[in-house]
């Protein structure tokens, strides 16, 4: 394998893939970065000594979400091109465990959603927070929040906006094992490893099984939340929503 796909870093721990986001601090999504972390997954998957991959980030936050406005963001037609990879990203083969130090935002959230497994320091926090700029959910977080924590507490976090701290993720089950921060990516570690030193092709089948779908239903909800996103991008809920958050401050909504 490469040592390095663009903005992602890869280095190898026995059957453990360590594969470290760097945009630091905050590593925001963008279509390349999410581009190059499936390509470094996929070949992860290839490569019969490599077992499972621990993804982690650089940086204060783990994600802090998808630029929707700066030219160089995500706005507009990148979207699409963001949940192609998202899909891809859902459509790997072996298992991935977070490590979750800070931030999960918006794409963010729907990133950590990708892994079988987060582990967390109790500085993580983790926020559907999309209504608070006018906007509706996506990286297919209406499908996979739910079926990691439930309905009710998904529509919770996805009504509200709310954060959810480390410990209130892992008492969801959000987060499997909270750690403190310096321990953190030994955790993540040692729960790659627990799951490596087993039979990898029955490993592997089982996932299949747990996860029979989960790319294709996340294609799905992918397109839905993209048909959704384009009208609300034209309200002035949207405008005013990306204006509050810049300006940090609630937004002042009227519905139009």
């Amino acid at each position: 394998m490469k040592t390095r796909y663009g903005e992602v870093s890869f280095e190898r721990s026995g059957h453990v893939a360590v594969l470290t986001i760097d945009r630091p601090p905050h590593n925001h999504v963008t279509v390349e970065l999410m581009r190059d972390l499936a390509d470094a997954l996929f070949d992860v998957d290839a490569e019969r000594d490599l077992r499972v991959s621990v993804l982690c980030a650089a940086g204060k936050s783990f994600c802090a979400g998808a630029d929707l406005v700066a030219p160089a963001g995500v706005g507009g037609n990148g979207v699409g091109s963001l949940y192609v990879e998202a899909v891809r990203l859902f459509s790997t083969k072996k298992p991935i465990v977070a490590a979750v130090q800070g931030a999960a935002v918006g794409a963010g959230l729907g990133l950590a959603l990708v892994a079988d497994f987060r582990v967390a320091a109790p500085e993580a926090r983790f926020t559907s927070n999309f209504v608070k700029i006018g906007f509706h959910p996506g990286f297919g977080i209406s499908y996979t929040l739910p079926r990691v924590i439930g309905e009710q507490r998904a529509a919770l976090m996805c009504l509200t906006g709310r954060r959810l701290k480390g410990d209130e993720a892992l008492e969801w089950g959000l987060v499997d094992v909270l750690v403190p921060i310096s321990e953190l990516k030994a955790a993540a570690l040692a729960l790659a490893n627990e799951i490596a030193e087993n039979a990898p092709l029955a490993v592997q089948s089982t996932r299949a099984t747990l996860r029979a779908g989960l790319a294709e239903k996340v294609k799905a909800q992918t397109d839905h939340e993209l048909k959704e996103q384009t009208w609300l991008r034209k309200t002035s809920d949207f405008a005013e929503g990306v204006r509050a958050v810049a300006e940090r401050r609630p937004g002042n909504f009227t519905g139009t």
